[in-house]
């Protein structure tokens, strides 16, 4: 096996980024008291709701705000509101279906760090020994720099399946089918660098461990043959 994702790299670098680093991939009532002995109050018919128009001066009104809608990054600019992966419960259990659900939830960090620039998530939760996880996130970063962004590169997982055998490297082995979206490279003046299209589904081996209560990815190789 090899050590990089049998993704399509990605490798359209501004000139002052690394033209070694290469895109790879291409991816959590209230109470009530009542006092003893105390009848609790007849219910009351609750008079008509006054429009906002016709209140008192100096009340408020109680119309939640409505969460800031997504935007995913096009021509005009990035992405917006972007939506952060949750950490399912059963990712948090070493077991096959924990494992499983473990690694669809690190190629959704994976997506979102291309939508955002964002790494960290991943920083906490992947080895830097991983060589095609440190290029992927060093070619994240680099396009989220000085005013650029990505323009799609959205991670899905269609297939992921695991004999939760531990291997004779102390790893536990994750088969992944992993599709990514066409993305697209723009520079800080909203000009189109480059665009790709959307690269063959591919094949990948993650080797993940569970330690401190959490999974932890070593590595993630391409599946040859």
């Amino acid at each position: 096996m090899g050590d990089q994702l049998n993704m399509p790299f990605h490798s359209p670098m501004p000139r002052r980024l690394s033209a070694a680093a290469a895109l790879f991939l291409a991816a959590l009532v209230g109470t009530t008291a009542c006092s003893g002995g105390q009848s609790p109050p007849a219910p009351t018919t609750a008079a008509p709701v006054e429009s906002t128009a016709s209140a008192s001066p100096g009340t408020t009104s109680a119309t939640p705000t409505a969460a800031p809608a997504y935007k995913p990054a096009d021509a005009s600019g990035r992405a917006q509101n972007v939506p952060v992966p949750v950490l399912p419960e059963a990712a948090k259990a070493e077991t096959k279906e924990g494992l499983e659900a473990f690694a669809k939830y690190w190629f959704e960090v994976l997506s979102y760090g291309y939508e955002t620039g964002d790494v960290s998530r991943l920083d906490a939760m992947t080895s830097v020994d991983c060589r095609s996880c440190e290029k992927a996130k060093a070619v994240i970063s680099g396009w989220h720099a000085e005013g650029r962004w990505l323009a799609g590169g959205r991670t899905q997982t269609p297939s992921v399946s695991t004999t939760f055998r531990v291997a004779p490297d102390g790893n536990y082995q994750v088969a992944i089918q992993v599709s990514q979206s066409a993305i697209s490279y723009y520079n800080a003046d909203g000009s189109l660098f480059r665009s790709d299209p959307k690269p063959d589904d591919s094949g990948n081996l993650m080797l993940a461990v569970f330690r401190q209560g959490a999974w932890f990815v070593n590595n993630i190789q391409r599946i040859v043959g």
